[in-house]
Parts: C-alpha cells; sequence; structure tokens
C-alpha cells in the first residue's frame, strides 16, 4: 500500500470519504439520529464514552417562571385553593342564592313535619300548614327574582311608596273590626279565608329602604357630619313605626327594628356619644314596658330554667331544651319528633328550630347555624366592597335584620334570651313573615350581581358572549398566509 494513502482517493471524492469514515465509527445513538455529525465529531464521542460524566443536577421544584408550590404539604395547598375560590368575584352572589334556597326548602321540609300534628289537631289535614307556606314560598321566590333583576335606582324609587303604605296598613290594625288579635298580640288583617297579614313585617323592609335611600342623599351632601342630620327624620320616623308596633303588643318585632335602627346608624359612622345615648333611651323604653308587663317579665324570668316552675310558666322554653335535649348527634329521624305531639307549643313557628334539633340532631341544627353564617358573611361582604352608599346601608340593614332575628329566635329555644316571638328567618312557619325577606334576599342578591367584577364575569358567561370574545382575540391573516 503507498505511504499516501489519501493519494488513492480522488481529491473530488475526499469529503465524500471523510464523511463515510466519520459515519462508520459514530455511536449507534448518534448515527440513529438523523443529524449530519461534523468530520472528527465521532472520534471525540469515542474516546469520551468509556468516562461516563455525572448527571446534572435536577432543579427543586417547578421550572423558571412557573408558581412555585407553597410549602407545608397538602394543607397548605388547599388552604391556598380555597383562599382563591374565596376570593372570586362571584362568591357573594352564589352564597346568597345558595345558602338562601337552603334555607328556604329545609324550613319547607321542617314546616311539614313540625305542623302535621298541629294541623290533625285543628281538623286539619295533615299538609295544610305546609301548603300555605309552599304557596308564600312560591310568592317570595317570584318577589326575590324580580327584586334580584331590579337596579338600585327602583329600588330606591320603592322605598317612600312601601313606607307609606306600610304605615297606612299598621295604622288600620287597630280600627276595631279590621284588626286582629293572635297570641294577645293585635298585629293582623284579616284577607278572606284562611290568609292574614302582618303589616309589621312589611315594616322591616319599609325602614331598610326608606333609611339607606335617605342616609345616601345626606352622604352625598356631606350632612352625616351633622348629628342633626343624622338623627332627623331617621329616629322620629323609625320610633313612630316602633309606636304602631307596640299599640299592638308586639315586642319582638319591635326589637327587630330596634337592631336595624342601630345598625344603621353604625353604618352612618355615629359618633360614640350619640350612638350609647340613643341605645340608652330605647333601653329604658325597653325596661319601662317589660316592667309593667306581667307576661314579659314572666319570660324574663325563664331564661336558663330547667323546669316548668310554678303553674307551667316557663312550659315552652324547658320543652324546647328537652326538644334538643333528646336529639343527640344525628336525631331521632325526620317526623319522629316527640315533642310536636302536644307538648311543644308553636313548633312550627317560633320553636321549629327545637323540633329541628330533635329530629335531626346536632349535625341539622350546626347545618342550619352554618347556612346562616354564610347569609350574614356574604352581605357583610356586599356591604363592604361597594361604593354606591345606598347598596351599603340598605346592605347592611338587610344582613342586620336577618342576623338580629335569627340570633332572637335560636337564643330562645337555647334558653339564652327571653322568648320573644319571632320566626326565624326564611325558615318558621308564616307567609307575612316569609314574603318580605325574601323579597329583602333578592335585594341582596341584586347588589352582589351589581359588583364590577361580580358583572364582568356574569357576562362572559351568556350563551354566546365566549364565543364572541374568542373571534375578537384572533387576528386577522393575509390573505396569502395559509
Amino acid at each position: 500500500m503507498p505511504a499516501d494513502e489519501s493519494s488513492a482517493v480522488p481529491r473530488g471524492d475526499r469529503p465524500r470519504a471523510v464523511t463515510a469514515i466519520s459515519r462508520a465509527f459514530a455511536p449507534p445513538l448518534l448515527a440513529g439520529a438523523g443529524a449530519p455529525v461534523a468530520p472528527g465529531t465521532a472520534l471525540r464521542v469515542r474516546s469520551a464514552a468509556g468516562a461516563r460524566q455525572p448527571a446534572a443536577p435536577r432543579p427543586k421544584g417547578r421550572a423558571t417562571g412557573s408558581p412555585r408550590a407553597p410549602r407545608g404539604g397538602g394543607a397548605r395547598r388547599a388552604h391556598e385553593r380555597l383562599r382563591r375560590a374565596w376570593d372570586r368575584p362571584l362568591t357573594a352572589y352564589y352564597l346568597l342564592l345558595g345558602a338562601g334556597l337552603l334555607i328556604t326548602v329545609l324550613g319547607l321540609v321542617m314546616v311539614y313535619s313540625a305542623s302535621m300534628i298541629k294541623a290533625l289537631e285543628l281538623d286539619k289535614p295533615s299538609s295544610y300548614f305546609f301548603r300555605k307556606q309552599f304557596l308564600a314560598a312560591v310568592v317570595g321566590g317570584g318577589l326575590m327574582a324580580l327584586a334580584a333583576r331590579m337596579p338600585a335606582k327602583l329600588h330606591r324609587a320603592l322605598a317612600y311608596p312601601l313606607l307609606m303604605g306600610t304605615v297606612f296598613l299598621m295604622a288600620l290594625v287597630q280600627v276595631p273590626g279590621i284588626g286582629m288579635s293572635v297570641n294577645g298580640n293585635r298585629n293582623w288583617l284579616y284577607l278572606g279565608g284562611p290568609f292574614q297579614l302582618q303589616p309589621s313585617e312589611f315594616g322591616k323592609l319599609a325602614l331598610v329602604l326608606w333609611s339607606a335611600d335617605l342616609l345616601a342623599r345626606k352622604q352625598d351632601k356631606h350632612l352625616l357630619t351633622q348629628w342633626k342630620h343624622m338623627l332627623v327624620p331617621l329616629v322620629p320616623v323609625a320610633f313612630m313605626l316602633l309606636g304602631l308596633i307596640m299599640l299592638g303588643g308586639d315586642m319582638g318585632t319591635a326589637i327587630i327594628l330596634t337592631a336595624i335602627l342601630f345598625g344603621l346608624l353604625w353604618l352612618a359612622g355615629a359618633p360614640t356619644r350619640l350612638f350609647a345615648g340613643v341605645l340608652g333611651f330605647a333601653a329604658v323604653i325597653a325596661f319601662l314596658l317589660i316592667k309593667t308587663s306581667p307576661n314579659r317579665m314572666s319570660r324574663l324570668a325563664c331564661i336558663g330554667a330547667s323546669e316548668p316552675g310554678p303553674g307551667d310558666a316557663c312550659w315552652q322554653a324547658v320543652h324546647g331544651i328537652y326538644a334538643l335535649a333528646s336529639g343527640g348527634w344525628f336525631g331521632s329521624g325526620l317526623g319522629a319528633s316527640v315533642e310536636k305531639w302536644g307538648q311543644l307549643p308553636e313548633p312550627h313557628t317560633d320553636f321549629i328550630f327545637a323540633i329541628t334539633g330533635e329530629e335531626l340532631g346536632l349535625a341539622g341544627t350546626l347545618s342550619v347555624l352554618a347556612l346562616f353564617a354564610a347569609l350574614g358573611y356574604a352581605g357583610i361582604r356586599v356591604a363592604g366592597r361597594t361604593e354606591d352608599p345606598f347598596v351599603r346601608y340598605a346592605a347592611g340593614g338587610v344582613i342586620t335584620w336577618f342576623m338580629a332575628q335569627a340570633v332572637i329566635n335560636i337564643g330562645a329555644v337555647l334558653g339564652l334570651l327571653p322568648i320573644a316571638g319571632v320566626p326565624l328567618p326564611l325558615f318558621s312557619y308564616g307567609g307575612s313573615a316569609l314574603l318580605p325577606t325574601m323579597f329583602a334576599l333578592g335585594l341582596l342578591i341584586a347588589f352582589a350581581r351589581q359588583e364590577p367584577a361580580a358583572k364582568a364575569a356574569l357576562a362572559m358567561r351568556r350563551p354566546g358572549v365566549r364565543w364572541k370574545t374568542m373571534r375578537r382575540r384572533v387576528k386577522k391573516r393575509p390573505s396569502g398566509e395559509r
């Protein structure tokens, strides 16, 4: 073989020969890659194959630029997801709608279960009270849907007509032959047949709407810094409603209206001295009204009672505790209550929470409390995040109404507060109480829908909006591009 072997290859074919030799000596992995290998690369790769290079350490966590997982394991990640879901724009909307409807539906079930024996005692069908409550729930659902679709301007326009109409009906109750007395309280209007109306329940809604409109207009004019503009005419009108209610002897409804008044004053930023002065004046009046009534004094004496007492003065309070105590963890079963068989008075109205505890147990009562807590949180969130003063005062007044009434009712059943005779909102039997309450719930839902972020989120969920938005995002390509 000649000394210069390269001379045996024609000069023009040398690059092709070098490429063939490089491919012959390349490792199988590189040869199968399909990428061209530069001359001399195969020899370097083959010489380095014997010495294994240490593997590069993997980066801990996720790639750069991606959100790092929170430390602390699954509990921290679950908490982070829950916090993000809780801060979404539609959280208050879904809480109000879901909790309100669940309370209403569960209330219908418990009204049917708690009122069966009472209806049979009155020679009525067992579903008598349930059918009336179901009819009120259907009408109230229509009012809630209507209120949820109404703008805030229309709600403000209803404030004065609703207040004047309520005052007229509350005054009409005191006319002999028109007004009716139920359980010692003259605050009912007879509408014919089995239907009655309690105008004082609509007085709560009228006070909230009218007061919110009044305070919003005064805030726009920067008049709430003066105490006389904060008190007049809000406090005189509220005391006029309280006077009409107390003429009928309904102390429970008067307490709820007083709570609404103080909630509105607190939201308006009343000074501590002014707030304390109005509160002290109301406390003195309440003390005189209780002291001069033997019935109210006996109810006050039954707080924490464990025995019926002389003359069975605390019979209702004690048997409410008996019903709760016999329920246990999960209750005796739906419809299996013992106290509703004539032992517990008013099992489907004021003391329906006691029957719930007896039949559904602690789990059922805690579920009801959780639903009311969700309702209260959502209302506070709506009132706290809005920039509209009317929405703030109206939402604050409604949620004060709901929570104060729930606390007074449940506190009386638990023996912690005197029996005031107020129903549990959205839960107890009573069409006169259910209609304005469901309209007020629709009012809160309307306010939650009108938040800017919630309005944008709802607009994106309408049919066709998402497709149109996606089409706007696609850029038009030139005619020659495929």
